[in-house]
C-alpha cells in the first residue's frame, strides 16, 4: 500500500485556538503527521509525493468564493492595521445574512466556523497538498490499486463546501470520493473519528449515490455540537443514505465495534463499490482531544472490520494528536485492515 504524503503539507503551522474563551496551544501541528508517516513507513507502506492535479477536482467539491477567500485572506488581513499573524474571525454571519462583504474581516466571518480554523501564511498551500493526497490516492485506486493511505494534513472532515471548520479547510475525503465516482457508482464514506464529520455528511447530504456512516461521540456535548445527531438520514434524495452512530462519552474497544459493525451492516443493501475511510485516531484513550477509551488493540479490530467489506478503499487521515499511541494506533489499524484484505481476497480466489 502506497502512503500519500507532501512535505508542503507542514507549511500550516497554526500557532493557537481559542477554546471555553482561553487562547491556547493548536494541537493541529506538523509533528502529528511526522508521527504517521514515520509509522506508515515502518509498517511497510510505500512513500509516495502525489501528482499535481490542479484545482479541478477541489472545484467539484467546494465554492469559487469560498477558495478565493483560502487563496488571498492572509495576505489581506496582515495588510490590516494591528492585525495578527493569523487569520481569527471575531464576527460570524450565522443567520440573517443578506448580503457579501469584500473586507476580510468580514469575510472571515462568512467562511470560518470558529476560532479552531485559524489561516496562516502556509496554510493554503499545506491545505491544497493535502486535497492533492487525497486525490492521489483516489486515482491509485481508480487505477488498480486495492488501497492506498492519504496522509492528510490538514485534516477536512469538519469543511463545509464553502466554510472552514475544525482545523479543516478543504474537504480531503469528499474530494477523494468525487475522483472515485469517475470508476464507481457507488460509494461508502465511513468517518471513525471521535467528532462527527459534519462537512462530508452536509456535502452528500442530499445525494443516493453516497452513503455516509459517522461514529463519533454524541455532539450534544461535544464538538461539532449542530450536526452528527442520530435523525439525520439525508434529504430529497439522499433520504436513507446517512447513518450517525453518536456515542456516550468514555465509549471504549466493544462499544466502539459494536457500532462500527453496525454502520457496517448497514452498508449491506447499498452494496458499495468502493470505500473512504475518514480515519481519525482521536477515539484513542491517551488522545488530548478524545472522549472514548479506544486502545491499541481496538483500532486493530476497527481496521479488520472494515478491511472485510473487501472493496478498493481510500484511507484519509482526519483526526489524531500528538500522544505516545499515534503511531502504534495507525500500525494496529493497518494490520487488522491489511490482515483482513488478504484473507478475503484468499477465500476470493478458493471460491472463483
Amino acid at each position: 500500500m502506497h502512503v500519500v504524503f507532501d512535505p508542503v503539507q507542514r507549511l500550516h503551522t497554526p500557532d493557537s485556538r481559542l477554546f471555553a474563551g482561553k487562547l491556547m496551544q493548536c494541537p493541529e501541528q506538523p509533528s502529528r503527521a511526522d508521527r504517521l508517516l514515520a509509522a506508515a513507513c515502518d509498517f511497510g507502506c510505500r512513500m509516495r509525493t502525489p501528482a499535481e492535479f490542479g484545482i479541478g477536482p477541489i472545484s467539484a467539491v467546494h465554492d469559487a468564493g469560498y477558495l478565493a477567500f483560502l487563496q488571498t485572506a492572509h495576505c489581506q488581513w496582515t495588510a490590516l492595521d494591528n492585525a495578527s499573524n493569523e487569520v481569527f474571525p471575531h464576527v460570524y454571519g450565522v443567520r440573517h445574512v443578506r448580503g457579501r462583504p469584500t473586507s476580510v474581516l468580514g469575510l472571515a466571518g462568512l467562511y470560518m466556523a470558529g476560532t479552531n480554523c485559524p489561516i496562516g501564511a502556509g496554510t493554503w498551500r499545506a491545505a491544497y497538498a493535502s486535497a492533492q493526497a487525497a486525490i492521489d490516492a483516489a486515482k491509485l485506486v481508480c487505477g488498480g490499486e486495492n488501497a492506498a493511505y492519504a496522509l492528510c494534513r490538514p485534516p477536512g472532515h469538519h469543511a463545509y463546501a464553502d466554510l472552514a471548520a475544525g482545523f479543516c479547510y478543504l474537504n480531503n475525503a469528499a474530494i477523494a470520493v468525487n475522483v472515485l465516482r469517475a470508476s464507481f457508482s457507488r460509494i461508502a464514506v465511513v468517518d471513525i473519528d471521535v467528532h462527527h464529520g459534519n462537512g462530508t455528511q452536509e456535502i452528500f447530504y442530499r445525494r443516493n449515490d453516497v452513503y455516509f456512516v459517522s461514529v463519533h461521540a454524541d455532539p450534544a456535548n461535544f464538538f461539532p455540537f449542530y450536526a452528527g445527531y442520530a435523525g439525520e438520514r439525508g434529504a430529497d434524495e439522499g433520504l436513507g443514505f446517512n447513518l450517525n452512530l453518536p456515542m456516550m462519552p468514555g465509549s471504549g474497544d466493544l462499544e466502539v465495534a459494536a457500532a462500527v459493525d453496525r454502520g457496517l451492516a448497514e452498508l449491506g443493501a447499498f452494496n458499495p463499490q468502493a470505500l473512504v475511510v475518514s480515519l481519525g485516531f482521536d477515539a484513542a484513550a491517551t488522545d488530548p482531544l478524545g472522549v472514548f477509551g479506544v486502545t491499541v488493540r481496538g483500532f486493530e479490530d476497527i481496521g479488520r472490520a472494515l478491511g472485510e467489506l473487501g472493496v478498493p478503499t481510500v484511507l484519509v487521515q482526519e483526526g489524531g494528536y500528538d500522544s505516545e499511541c499515534l503511531a502504534q494506533n495507525l500500525i494496529a489499524f493497518l494490520t487488522g485492515f491489511t490482515g483482513q484484505r488478504q484473507r478475503h481476497r484468499e477465500s476470493t480466489d478458493r471460491t472463483a
